[in-house]
């Protein structure tokens, strides 16, 4: 019996090793990242008359989290 599972083990070992090493050199091949690459997800029409958020986008989400804390402390209190 051990030696069934010792036997399996060392498969799946051998297997991994060879997913590993060939994610590695897949990835070596495609790690470097080009900016002459375009994703064009900024040139969709849908987002052409769309701007980008400014720097003071957060206030909304504190504003936004305040209300609703402020609802729940007047209906729980």
């Amino acid at each position: 019996m051990g030696v069934i599972l010792n036997k399996e083990n060392e498969k799946s070992n051998e297997l991994s090793q060879r997913i590993d090493a060939d994610l590695r050199a897949k990835l070596s091949g495609n790690s470097r990242i080009d900016d002459e690459d375009p994703d064009f997800a900024e040139d969709a029409a849908y987002l052409k008359d769309l701007k980008k958020t400014g720097k003071f986008g957060w206030i909304w989400i504190v504003l936004i989290v305040g209300a609703i804390l402020s609802l729940i402390s007047i209906f729980v209190f």
